[in-house]
């Protein structure tokens, strides 16, 4: 399998194709593997098939990196068991990453095998290594949020005639927030008043200076923070739910998507098992911290992802989900779709082919 290719210096503007959401304050922090054992010997000449699946998982060493946000949020259980020691028989090096650009070169050199990444940059990853990047799962919907603070918008008819602050312009939030008003007659242009800001911060700056009630385009678990600091904030839409609802029917509906888990190419192909081995930790991980938020939420500020308070507040409304198979292809390929018709740069010019979207064998 070929080594990856470094990218062209051009995606170093694709890697600002991200909702944001999962920025905050402070470096990356890591979570060490702890020296494990290693499988029972067997006689020389021995090796069944069943030995050779089992060396496959056993005492390999799988980087894994995400995003601080609800890209990571989701592991954080799969993060504390590996504490312990090899989790079925892998020993994981976790590294939560303040931002994309940390991401992508330790995954394009081959210093990561395994990232949660914002879900257009998998795409771009893919066509600037000419698919050396495959994508495992979907993990996190969207975390996208119309708020306001005067009770005033209640669908999104209501964001007729109105200003709306929000950071991310020529990002997954502008393509989102475009997608849903045109879908309602609302022309993005003409009809409403989009004030792009350079921070979230100063979107809830403008929200609190409004007199008569702003409204804002805000992501979890930032709008979490938001309500800490000015109790008037309110969310009025989920961009999710808006997306669903425009989507339902469509004969392969797809979903607003915030993030998605990717390997190498070269790592899947080595060590199959292993993946499945992986993909099957996460998935119990995803459905403990969806299951479990209190405790989940203590997880979450121990490997300084945020703070618990703002964890277990912001959970329900981070739609951590674990999704795989050929329901991840027809969501994240309607998705890509809907970007590429707004702009082609934001998933790297085109739509990826079906080796984009891997599929375990018996699923």
């Amino acid at each position: 399998m070929k080594k990856l290719l470094m990218l062209p210096i051009s995606l170093a503007l694709c890697l600002t194709l991200i909702t944001g959401c999962g920025s905050q304050a402070g470096g990356p922090s890591e979570v060490q593997p702890t020296e494990t054992s290693g499988a029972e010997s067997q006689a020389p000449g021995e090796e069944t098939k069943e030995t050779a699946d089992i060396s496959d998982t056993t005492d390999t060493a799988v980087r894994v990196m995400a995003l601080k946000g609800p890209t990571a949020m989701g592991l954080v259980e799969f993060m504390n068991e590996s504490e312990s020691g090899a989790v079925n028989g892998n020993d994981y090096e976790f590294t939560i990453a303040a931002s994309a650009d940390e991401v992508t070169p330790k995954l394009v050199q081959g210093e990561a095998d395994i990232a949660a990444v914002p879900a257009n940059l998998a795409s771009v990853l893919y066509n600037n290594t000419e698919g050396q990047v495959q994508v495992l799962s979907i993990n996190t919907l969207g975390v996208l949020y119309i708020v306001d603070t005067g009770d005033t918008v209640h669908s999104a008819a209501d964001l007729k005639g109105k200003t709306i602050y929000a950071s991310g312009k020529g990002a997954t939030p502008e393509y989102a927030i475009d997608y849903i008003l045109m879908k309602n007659g609302i022309d993005p242009e003409k009809d409403v008043t989009i004030e792009w800001k350079s921070e979230h911060a100063e979107c809830v700056a403008a929200l609190a200076a409004s007199e008569d009630g702003g409204i804002a385009l805000l992501p979890q678990p930032f709008v979490t923070i938001a309500q800490t600091q000015d109790d008037r904030i309110r969310i009025a839409l989920d961009l999710t739910e808006e997306w669903d609802m425009l989507q339902k029917d469509e004969e392969t509906p797809s979903a607003l998507l915030t993030g998605v888990v990717v390997a190498r190419a070269d790592f899947i192909e080595e060590h199959p098992e292993t993946i499945s081995a992986f993909m099957d930790s996460y998935k119990k991980s995803v459905d403990y911290v969806n299951g479990n938020m209190e405790e989940a939420a203590k997880l979450i500020e121990k490997f300084d992802i945020v703070p618990a308070a703002v964890a277990q507040k912001a959970l329900p409304y981070c739609n951590i989900t674990f999704i795989e198979g050929a329901e991840m292809k027809d969501k994240l390929s309607g998705y890509l779709s809907v970007l590429l018709e707004q702009n082609e740069k934001s998933v790297g010019g085109e739509i990826p082919a079906d080796d984009f979207y891997y599929e375990r064998q018996g699923n």
